[in-house]
């Protein structure tokens, strides 16, 4: 994260998402050197089984190949000049939330030998510092005052989607993926479901709201 940090122009919409994704990154592993987490190799794995979908997603982009399609809009919609940065940014949000963490949480799962209930509080932890981090992110890219009066739309964007929504819903995926594990085609099937309804999400998060 810290190389596409330094590799991407400031206004490439993957780089707006990956300064907030790498200040979480940073602040979830500030709190688990300091013993802030009740479990710490739990949140750990959890931590590290999230990140790798994003990067995974950002590998099969550079490598030309489809990255999920939660993911697609954001990579597509990366460089359009009608497109503010707070939407960038909660585009990236909704996909790594609404998609990434439900796989994350079955992931760390099957590498600890548990069940979803023993990640509940650092599930809970971990959503806790994205929430605070969403309201820093709206307060610091919002458009002043001015310029959100003639773009209405965006607040009509911001409106429409709420991250601890958003985060309620990936635990309940999490949980029925996990319930479908011995169902493999079902799980697939509700996987790919999952990943078509957060990338349908995101591409009205990233409307574009100028030419």
């Amino acid at each position: 994260m810290r190389a596409l940090d330094a590799a991407l122009p400031a206004a490439d919409g993957i780089a707006v998402f990956n300064r907030v994704y790498l200040a979480v990154t940073e602040e979830v592993d500030r709190r688990i050197d300091t013993g802030r987490f009740p479990d710490a190799r739990a949140a750990r794995t959890l931590d590290l089984r999230f990140a790798e979908r994003y990067l995974a997603a950002v590998d099969a982009a550079e490598a030309d190949r489809r990255p999920p399609a939660c993911w697609r809009p954001l990579f597509q919609m990366r460089r359009h000049p009608g497109v503010r940065p707070l939407q960038f940014a909660l585009a990236g949000i909704n996909a790594h939330i609404g998609h990434d963490l439900a796989l994350a949480v079955v992931d760390a799962c099957r590498d600890l030998g548990c069940e979803p209930a023993d990640l509940a509080d650092e599930y809970e932890r971990v959503g806790d510092l994205l929430v605070a981090l969403e309201e820093r992110v709206r307060e610091e890219l919002m458009p002043g005052p001015d310029l959100l009066q003639i773009a209405d739309p965006l607040t009509h964007l911001l409106g429409s989607w709420s991250l601890e929504r958003a985060r309620d819903a990936t635990w309940t995926a999490a949980r029925a993926l996990w319930a479908l594990r011995r169902l493999p085609d079902v799980a697939e099937e509700f996987t790919e479901r999952l990943d078509t309804a957060v990338g349908f999400a995101g591409r009205m998060l990233l409307t574009p709201l100028r030419d």
